[in-house]
């Protein structure tokens, strides 16, 4: 990968020679969503990227430099099957021409069929302004993808496993001979369960728990790893560690072995000489086996690891393997081995330890300060057969103890036992945690602080939003959500990282999908667990979870998910594509819910039916929620058939949506325009899900404001109607209510928690209080996403980045300012670009700057009472360069404008 990357930025450096001043280029090149992937099994790749400043010295330069309205004209896309090809200008494998078009993003390949292990290397001309035919195009650096094996015959192969079912993790080895120069080489692997692998002593990648989760009776992800530089002439030697992890360890809810007894290990080395020649390398019975320190690495259970039962040099040369026994090889029924084209598990950060206590003799226990998920790294010197046990938790109780009821049957406990002779260090390989704290015993004496050190790991989608305000509470409640994302987006989207479940409950994922696209990159993410998800439907109804271990199926809100969370990427992302995927199932789910509902009415068959889950003294009718979802989803499935061009099924799912509001109203609506249940629920869902006419919106409004005075400005939603609260609230214009609502700080709220010290989002409303202390350990997490949902509106509407339409191409920028917050800055780095806000109150004044990047154009909203009194950089706004006035609009002047930097004030 090093020699690609070196020929990349050769290539790159031509082509940047060629730019003029004050070009746009295309950068942040990505294919299928990530960075120059290896082992793509897509016969069609789709590309795309960004327009930037060829010149910009830095961003915030380029943001206010850049000139105004500039966008793409035309493209055209090089792939060459070579890098030297490429830089050459020759696209043997792919010549797009010149496209007139301002698309930048899912450009599907249109070249020549790409065989298995074809390489593509490729890189974007860009025309901006006139597109005439002597114009020259502006290109990128070089980017390249490579294609996995196509066809299952490829995988020459075997699986291997240990000589018996154990507990205790096996070494595995190969040893094997290069007779030439290595020019290439790509390592193909996967598991059953998880796997760690070496080359002559050096770890392999930099996932954590590879591959990742899927059902395994339907489909295996692959990696593929480039270990040129891992290679040399002669004997080498590959070596492999394989744990249980989801395959085989305990999972959640449903036990251990959900999916098999014994995990095994399959891997195929490729390597291609200087000459052109080939070798392969694969699992097969001439691998040896022999016991690891590891005696138990699960998931629920922890690591116990003995450091006296290591093996010296047991991934490279120079061991004597002669009495390791002989690999298994193990028959395996036909299963679907697809690449993984998503971001693996990786470790992103790590956190020191603040303080030390001893709240009971020789048990220290360790703060982070950051409730988090992953483990510690130990670093301890200690006799030989000294034991050391950790122990994790996410809060503490009143005498400074680890709080551990929570966790239920989760023991979260490693233990070390020492090999002597000077300082060890030693971090798990097979298990994770959620915990603040961690409680070192077995030492004679007080550790120091760095004995310990957090280890964060998640999946590795990249960060993309940033929040920030006047109140200091608020950004602490950004950063719990972030934190909740991270520790829960974790190869799935979880529920919670700590207890006996870690599951990837479908309601949680819905109502948090949208804040989640705006914290992260979760394009890549959500593209493989919406394959879990339809893997996990069942005759037309999706489950409770996904992958389906265990749970009930067609639960309104949960199920829905199925529906909402592919529209939901589609809509950020404009990937089309995923939508034409999911869509059959999609229809399956709408379809099974109009066979079991009566009259339009989900008066029967609803699955686990959790209704307003930890709602605070507000009882939703059930039957209630499940209508509405399904008058929802129906709807989103008829925009779904719109955007694809089913025209017959967009007008019938159209229909349908119409009945099911019909029958809604009739069913639950009071002439008056009260809702059953007379909750803040049932009236938000209402307004959200378009299911009530102006007149009957207006009484909604008006009784789900008198309910919140009524709980002195307190919310009482649970899971399913927090999501819609706020933006609900505020598309109402009851600004002064939303502001009281989100700046309340008492129980319950959303600042009712970081007023206590949280540093995730909590799964109640009360999950401690002063008064009751703990609430019941059978289901309290401090570390759940779903009540952090209000991240969506923070950006949306408090800072104004949203988009009208698909995929951030055209822009709303709609800032809410309001009582108890005088500043708000935020950005978010979209498909097509980042976008920046950032607003202020003072003295009756407001003032925003604005950032639309290239190729893209906004609707700004700018509030004032005299459209005449907006001004841009100190002049009329309706007359300044970029910018069209259009409208008044609810006490806002309306202005389009392309891109480029402005700063706008009004009174």
């Amino acid at each position: 990968m090093k020699k690609l990357l070196m020929a990349l930025l050769v290539m790159g450096s031509m082509a940047g020679m060629a730019r003029a001043a004050g070009d746009l280029v295309a950068g942040r090149l990505r294919c299928e969503y990530l960075t120059n992937p290896l082992g793509l099994d897509v016969a069609k790749p789709r590309l795309s990227w960004v327009l930037e400043d060829a010149d910009r010295k830095s961003e915030a330069e380029g943001q206010k430099s850049e000139p105004r309205g500039r966008k793409q004209a035309a493209y055209q896309i090089l792939v060459a099957s070579t890098a030297q090809l490429l830089a050459q200008n020759q696209g043997d494998l792919w010549d797009s021409g010149k496209v007139v078009t301002d698309q930048s993003g899912q450009i599907e390949y249109g070249g020549k069929p790409l065989a298995s292990r074809q390489q593509g290397f490729w890189k974007v001309g860009v025309w901006t302004g006139a597109i005439a035919s002597e114009a020259k195009a502006t290109w990128s650096q070089a980017a390249m993808w490579e294609m996995g094996l196509l066809k299952s015959d490829e995988w020459k192969g075997q699986w291997i496993e240990g000589s018996a079912a154990s507990d205790n993790l096996l070494y595995l080895r190969k040893t094997f001979k290069l007779t030439k120069p290595v020019a290439k080489a790509r390592l193909f692997v996967t598991a059953l369960g998880l796997y760690q692998v070496h080359l002559n002593t050096q770890r392999v990648g930099n996932s954590v728990f590879a591959p990742e989760w899927t059902d395994y009776s339907k489909r295996l992800g692959y990696q593929v790893h480039d270990v040129s530089a891992l290679l040399t002439q002669g004997d080498n030697v590959l070596g492999g560690l394989v744990g249980t992890g989801w395959y085989s360890g305990h999972i959640g809810l449903g036990g251990f072995k959900q999916y098999g007894k014994i995990p095994a290990l399959l891997a195929q080395l490729e390597v291609t000489y200087t000459d052109g020649s080939k070798q392969q390398v694969v699992s097969d019975d001439s691998w040896k086996t022999c016991a690891s320190p590891i005696l138990v690495s699960d998931f629920m259970k922890g690591e116990n690891y003995d450091a006296r039962l290591e093996v010296a040099a047991w991934n490279g040369l120079g061991l004597d393997d002669s009495a390791w026994t002989q690999a298994r090889v193990r028959e395996e029924t036909s299963r679907p081995l697809q690449s993984q084209l998503c971001e693996p598990v990786r470790e992103i950060c790590e956190l020191p330890a603040k303080a030390i206590t001893e709240p009971t003799p020789g048990c220290w226990t360790f703060d982070f300060a950051q409730n988090m998920v992953g483990y510690v790294r130990l670093k301890v010197s200690a006799p030989a057969g000294t034991k050391l046990t950790l122990r994790h938790a996410e809060v503490l109780n009143a005498d400074g103890t680890l709080y551990t009821k929570n966790l239920r049957s989760a023991k979260s406990v490693d233990t070390y036992i020492c090999k002597g002779g000077g300082v060890e260090i030693f971090q798990p390989h097979f298990t994770f945690h959620g915990f603040r704290y961690a409680e070192l015993t077995g030492l004679p004496a007080k550790p120091e602080l760095d004995a310990l050190t957090g280890v964060v790991v998640s999946s590795d989608t990249p960060r993309v939003g940033q929040f920030a305000c006047s109140d200091a509470r608020i950004n602490q409640l950004y950063s719990n959500i972030c934190w909740g994302q991270r520790g829960n987006y974790l190869s799935i989207p979880t529920d919670c990282p700590q207890r006996d479940e870690r599951l990837g409950w479908m309601g949680d994922a819905q109502v948090f999908v949208r804040t989640a696209t705006y914290n992260a990159d979760v394009a890549a993410f959500f593209s493989k667990w919406l394959v879990d998800v339809d893997d996990a439907q069942r005759d037309g109804a999706f489950t409770d979870l996904s992958p389906g271990t265990w749970g009930s199926e067609g639960t309104p809100a949960w199920a829905d998910a199925g529906v909402i969370c592919p529209w939901t990427i589609y809509h950020v992302y404009g990937d089309l594509r995923l939508l034409e995927q999911h869509y059959p199932a999609m229809r399956r789910w709408i379809e099974w819910c109009r066979t079991h509902s009566s009259e339009w009415l989900r008066s029967k068959d609803r699955g686990g039916d959790y209704g307003d889950w930890l709602s605070i003294g507000a009882n939703t009718p059930k039957d209630l929620i499940g209508t509405a979802y399904f008058a929802y989803s129906t709807g989103l499935v008829a925009q779904a058939a719109k955007a694809l061009g089913k025209t017959d099924d967009a007008a019938a799912y159209g229909q349908l949506f119409e009945d099911i509001k019909a029958a809604f109203n009739k069913k639950y609506v009071a002439a008056d325009g009260r809702i059953q249940g007379n909750t803040q629920c049932c009236y938000v869902m209402a307004l959200k899900f378009g299911l009530l006419s102006d007149e009957m919106r207006a009484k909604a409004v008006q009784y789900l404001v008198e309910d919140i005075s009524a709980k002195n400005t307190h919310l009482s939603t649970g899971f399913v109607g927090v999501s819609y609260l706020l933006p609900v609230l505020t598309q109402a214009g009851q600004i002064d209510t939303v502001f009281k609502l989100f700046l309340q700080d008492t129980f319950p709220s959303w600042l009712f928690s970081v007023k206590h010290g949280a540093t995730t989002i909590w799964e109640r409303w009360d999950g401690y209080t002063p008064e009751k202390g703990f609430q019941d350990p059978g289901m309290n997490s401090f570390n759940h996403y779903s009540l952090g949902s209000c991240g969506e509106w923070m950006f949306a509407s408090l800072a104004g980045i949203d988009t009208d339409g698909p995929g951030f191409k055209k822009l709303l920028i709609r800032p809410t300012p309001g009582p108890g917050i005088s500043w708000v800055k935020a950005s978010y780095d979209s498909i097509n670009g980042k976008i920046a806000t950032s607003w202020k109150m003072a003295d009756g004044s407001f003032s925003l700057e604005v950032t639309i990047p290239p190729n893209t154009t906004a609707t700004i909203y700018i509030p004032t009472k005299d459209a005449a009194a907006v001004l841009e950089s100190g002049k009329p706004a309706a007359s300044a360069a970029g910018l069209k006035y259009l409208r008044m609009e609810n006490a806002a002047a309306v202005f389009e404008a392309g891109s480029g930097h402005y700063a706008f004030t009004s009174h």
